[in-house]
């Protein structure tokens, strides 16, 4: 196991009526930018409840709306803006991850003198941020955890990462109830990128790693134990909030710190896949991870498929290493099917017109992976995805 240093100071509220917390947003700041995404915390009554805490405590608010699923650096622009503008000191953040990390974005913006396009190309320029609070709304980013946020920029066809603990959020609410009314799809999507988050973190070339290996393999059994419940039956609490705490869990560096060298593997790809197509998130993970799961297995790999097919899936352990494996990818195939996601890019509209250009860039984002991918590879991965 390596050496780390692990301090998530985010302040998490989590169950039934926890909308109360909101209150101590007045210890964060004065005036508030209210950022959600289209509407439907309007429609459940999730804004309703915001907005009485809100003016209960006294709490002035200018509003930033219709946040789009893969963010775009324009509405961070308009946030920023807004902040500036009319001197706010506290960014709330009401919705699921991509609201979230507009709004830590903002949050930095505020605070920077050049263009926030600027802090999602180098993370290193992220060195302060207004507060930022979050109400979340759907389970699967993880973002109300940690310090990490996702921008696109259409303009430039790029989707990419950033972080910082200056973005980290303060406190964060999560009531399981809030995520009842997502839909299907996009509940389904959540599960995939919770499981994709792990799995980010489970396939290392790190050994000794051992109790947080075990820790991922908890996470991925509460995903499939609890993933096509939420599908079939919305509003169970018991799913909801097990869910919800796994999002959290899965990607505030529990998982990783002490086993992780390097960089990601599916999200580079996935990215790419959303700054061209713009697809949803969890969809283009849920097509993408089989894909590279067969693409990467070899001999070097093939312990910790094994590995995975014996802990997640209950597979014999005495059957060959490659037969495991091979089996723990269809079993992850077929959940991701229960889920009714697609199966292959085409299924998405999608055609090979840009994978060479994709291939590029994700090699430059890779190459300290798991299994470290050149071009050649990662546009292999998408061909044999789509």
């Amino acid at each position: 196991m390596l050496n780390f240093e692990y301090n998530v100071p985010t302040k998490i509220y989590f169950g039934k009526g926890q909308i109360e917390k909101l209150r101590e947003i007045k210890s964060a700041g004065t005036k508030a930018l209210l950022v959600y995404g289209g509407g439907s915390i309007k429609r459940t009554g999730i804004y309703d409840a915001v907005i009485a805490v809100l003016q209960e405590i006294g709490m002035p608010y200018l509003e930033l709306a219709n946040v789009a699923p893969n963010p775009r650096i324009d509405s961070v622009r308009e946030g920023v803006r807004i902040c500036r503008e009319h001197k706010l000191d506290v960014v709330l953040a009401v919705g699921g991850g991509s609201v979230i990390d507009c709004s830590k974005i903002i949050a930095a913006g505020t605070l920077f003198d050049d263009d926030p396009w600027e802090l999602v190309k180098d993370a290193r320029k992220i060195q302060t941020a207004l507060p930022v609070v979050t109400v979340l709304t759907n389970s699967a980013t993880g973002s109300e955890m940690n310090g990490g946020a996702v921008i696109a920029n259409p303009a430039t066809k790029e989707k990419l990462g950033t972080g910082s603990m200056a973005i980290l959020p303060l406190f964060s609410i999560l009531d399981p109830e809030y995520t009842m009314t997502v839909p299907r799809h996009l509940t389904a999507a959540g599960v995939v990128d919770i499981m994709s988050h792990t799995f980010e973190n489970y396939f290392t070339p790190v050994t000794g790693g051992y109790v947080q290996a075990r820790i991922c393999e908890a996470l991925l059994l509460t995903c499939i134990k609890y993933g096509p419940v939420a599908y079939n039956l919305p509003e169970n609490y018991e799913a909801r909030a097990n869910l919800m705490w796994t999002s959290s869990l899965a990607i505030n560096g529990l998982c990783k710190w002490g086993q992780q060298v390097g960089w990601w593997s599916v999200h580079p790809l996935e990215q790419e896949l959303a700054a061209f197509y713009d697809t949803t998130h969890g969809v283009g993970l849920a097509i993408l991870t089989p894909a590279w799961m067969h693409y990467i297995l070899n001999d070097s790999t093939v312990h910790k498929f094994a590995e995975y097919g014996v802990n997640v899936w209950g597979i014999d352990q005495t059957k060959d290493p490659y037969d495991i494996a091979g089996l723990a990818i269809e079993r992850t195939e077929e959940f991701f099917r229960s889920l009714h996601m697609p199966a292959k890019l085409s299924e998405l509209g999608i055609d090979d017109e840009h994978f060479a250009e994709m291939g590029q860039r994700v090699e430059s984002r890779t190459l300290r992976g798991f299994v470290p991918l050149t071009a050649e590879d990662a546009v292999n991965i998408y061909y044999s995805a789509l």
